[in-house]
């Protein structure tokens, strides 16, 4: 295709699939478009594992990774002992944590126990480093920023190799700082999306944010909620010139979604989604559940700060999920995770494979009926 992202990735087709799961990464890669590795979560010797085994799978094909390095996170290099940061999480939090399992028949008195301080998937500035110097030890085409603008290491090591560096906004005013600094790609991201996200639409943000951008060189994925090849076709018309995508991945057959969590979004509906800081401390958009409901209710605790936030919510869903595959019915009820507004068109489980041609099919199909409305017969 004669898009930008094409011809700066090296790819056939301008769709990006941001996923845990390096089975997707290389499958999506291989069918033409690009597959990006989420690093949260990954230290860099497993981080090194996971890009070794997509090198030998790959066939050469591009992929990049995705990692969230945040502009402003409670923690940093200078207070970031374990000690230090358990100290700062309110027993509060904790109780009403348990609170909700046990209202679910689930014991939590063990939740916090041993627990260890630390920011988690959120990487603070040495710890940054780390990774990236994992990433571009391998050859990837791209390296994204999932919160603010990216590391100055990160935009030095892209020019020094040659490696694209995006970063995802959800604001215009975002865009314009990243362009500013020095990134590659943008990548627009509507409030549909799952996981970290704004408050505006990609229908409105996309054409917004491409105004804005109009005099810079650059170009822009549009991200939210797009999980048909008629989407992206729509925010290619508005300016856009691809999509990055992440959700329609989770009901893959390749995901490692907890095949609970996999079931509930087939059954979802696109409203049975909340955007809440409950999780991390930010806003992000998840799949509902009592759990969620709770956290929105007038009795619970303000979400703390990120990364502190997480030190609260994670033990919790990790015992809910892991009870929820046991048979457990209340953890079944309370079981969510990150998923966008997207939902509701994600009915069934399909390879990757089939779900990359599915949606090329889609937006071929949608560039024809633009093509018939504008015939002049």
């Amino acid at each position: 295709m004669k898009s930008p992202i094409c011809k700066r990735l090296g790819i056939d087709f301008p769709l990006l699939a941001f996923t845990h799961c390096r089975d997707v990464v290389v499958e999506v890669s291989k069918a033409g478009g690009m597959g990006v590795l989420g690093a949260a979560g990954h230290s860099a010797a497993s981080l090194e594992i996971e890009l070794q085994w997509i090198d030998e799978h790959i066939d050469g094909k591009p992929y990049g990774v995705d990692l969230i390095a945040p502009t402003s996170m409670a923690v940093t290099d200078d207070n970031n002992s374990p000690t230090e940061i358990l100290e700062r999480v309110p027993a509060e939090h904790r109780d009403f944590a348990v609170g909700i399992l046990a209202s679910h028949n689930i014991d939590g008195s063990d939740l916090y126990q041993n627990q260890r301080g630390s920011s988690g998937s959120f990487l603070t500035k040495n710890k940054a480093s780390n990774i990236i110097d994992v990433a571009f030890s391998h050859p990837i085409a791209l390296i994204a920023n999932a919160l603010g603008v990216p590391p100055a290491y990160m935009l030095q090591r892209g020019k020094a190799n040659g490696v694209a560096v995006a970063a995802l906004v959800g604001a215009k005013e975002h865009a314009i700082k990243q362009v500013e600094a020095g990134v590659d790609i943008i990548v627009v991201a509507g409030t549909e999306a799952g996981g970290h996200c704004g408050e505006v639409s990609t229908l409105v943000l996309v054409p917004e944010v491409c105004a804005a951008l109009a005099d810079f060189d650059i170009p822009i994925l549009a991200a939210g909620g797009i999980v048909t090849g008629r989407q992206m076709a729509a925010c290619m018309a508005m300016g856009a010139a691809g999509a990055w995508t992440g959700s329609m991945w989770l009901t893959t057959s390749e995901a490692e979604t907890s095949p609970v969590i996999k079931e509930k979004y087939l059954q979802a509906s696109s409203r049975q989604t909340v955007r809440s800081r409950s999780r991390t401390g930010k806003h992000s958009r998840q799949l509902r559940s009592p759990w969620t409901d709770a956290w929105e209710s007038e009795d619970a605790p303000q979400p703390l700060p990120m990364p502190l936030q997480s030190l609260v919510s994670e033990s919790p869903l990790a015992k809910i999920t892991k009870l929820a595959e046991g048979g457990h019915q209340g953890a079944k009820l309370l079981a969510t995770s990150w998923v966008g507004q997207g939902v509701g068109l994600m009915n069934s489980i399909q390879s990757t494979r089939s779900v990359m041609y599915d949606f090329m099919a889609d937006f071929i199909q949608a560039e024809e009926r633009l093509h018939e409305l504008c015939r002049d017969d």
